[in-house]
């Protein structure tokens, strides 16, 4: 029940009290009134306004905060290397790997330990000896079995919970630097400029070979289809392949140094990340498909490692020469997400935990460390407690 205005009457002025007291007026139909041209009266305008903040000002104050991402600086753990228990500082070793059952595979001069994360125990493998000295590790990704590379040129396969050994595998003639599964197949790539693709199931050494490179392989990555590898080499060179076809499908010019890091992402097909060496420092990003450069960022250091996260868009790199840092990166924006300094050399040697939340950085030379950050945020039912804690693993060994 509303008093009755005038024509003139504005909605910004006070009611007139005579109004409101004649009773017919009240009592009256009232045809509406001529409004304010362009006038739209509403519940949020000032002057029914019951607090004295402005309807915009209380949605943002209700509205939900989304909340900021903290990521720890230091690493929550730290494995210090010490007395013959060595990191070498090799741009073409790839000597450490996280398995899906939470065991760190560790290769050392000539030995391959088994580090569990979670009871902090370390095993011993294997023992090559003399004159053998591993130079990659890889953890088949369904079970117990690890492939071993080594400098001259040798591929094993290792079962972890029996500690023995399942298969030998002979054909390059040098260093082993890079291993890749792709379901049952086990691509190889090495310093005599070869990619061996091997199956157990084979009595062969091999059942492929890819030729192509100018110069050692030092990178492989298949893609999640498990139909495009891309490979790196130490002549600058990115090569994409197809199944088993032994003739490279595509080569990715761009890079100007050796191209160890790679990495698929697992939110777009056909979408690769690169990273070259000292002389080029660059992250690119490909569209495979018909081989187009579509990004590229200067890291201003040497590219060691490259992954890309399964959870969320984003990317780690590990760094070299000059500032051996671990970076994370927001794609496609490339906005700089957070910086990890605590390495004194290369960061060579990087894996993924299990459940997508941790990572783990190595170092040779006078570091000699390897460190665990906690870097994304996962749904989980067992998360580990963080603790910072340093190990000596001379201790450890059984």
């Amino acid at each position: 029940m509303f008093p009755t205005r005038s024509i003139n009457d504005e909605i910004t002025k006070n009611i007139d009290a005579s109004s409101v007291s004649s009773t017919d007026n009240i009592l009256n139909f009232q045809k509406s009134f001529n409004r304010r041209p362009g006038f739209i009266d509403t519940p949020y305008r000032e002057t029914y306004a019951t607090t004295p903040f402005s309807h915009d000002i209380e949605k943002l104050m209700v509205a939900p905060q989304k909340s900021n991402r903290k990521i720890n600086p230091q690493p929550y753990q730290m494995l210090a290397f010490c007395n013959d228990l060595t990191l070498k500082d090799d741009f073409y070793l790839n000597i450490v790997d996280w398995s899906s059952f939470d065991t760190l595979s560790l290769g050392l001069d000539c030995s391959v330990y088994l580090w569990n994360t979670g009871t902090s125990k370390m095993t011993k493998l294997c023992d090559l000896g003399f004159p053998y000295t591993i130079s990659s590790v890889k953890w088949f990704p369904q079970n117990f079995q690890l492939a071993v590379g080594t400098t001259e040129g040798k591929v094993q396969i290792w079962d972890a919970q029996k500690l023995m050994k399942v298969r030998d595998f002979d054909g390059h003639r040098s260093r082993v630097g890079t291993l890749e599964w792709n379901k049952n197949i086990l691509s190889t790539g090495s310093g005599d400029r070869i990619i061996y693709h091997r199956d157990q199931r084979s009595p062969d050494d091999y059942i492929q070979a890819f030729t192509g490179h100018k110069s050692e392989v030092c990178g492989l990555k298949w893609n999640l289809e498990g139909d495009q590898l891309a490979s790196g080499g130490n002549a600058n060179e990115l090569f994409l392949w197809e199944g088993m076809n032994p003739t490279s499908v595509r080569k990715l010019e761009g890079h100007k140094a050796a191209i160890r890091a790679i990495s698929w992402s697992p939110h777009a097909r056909n979408l690769l990340a690169s990273g070259g060496g000292h002389l080029d420092r660059q992250i690119r990003f490909w569209n495979t498909v018909d081989g187009r450069t579509l990004a590229c960022y200067n890291a201003k250091s040497q590219v060691c490692n490259l992954q890309w996260s399964s959870t969320v868009n984003e990317i780690v790199s590990t760094h070299g020469w000059w500032k051996n840092d671990v970076m994370i990166w927001k794609y496609p924006s490339m906005q700089k997400i957070a910086t990890l300094k605590g390495h004194t050399y290369r960061v060579l040697y990087f894996s993924i935990s299990p459940n997508g939340e941790d990572i783990v950085t190595g170092a040779g030379g006078d570091d000699n460390t390897l460190r665990f950050w906690k870097i994304f945020n996962t749904p989980s039912k067992n998360k580990k407690t963080e603790n910072k804690c340093s190990w000596k693993l001379d201790g450890l060994i059984r």
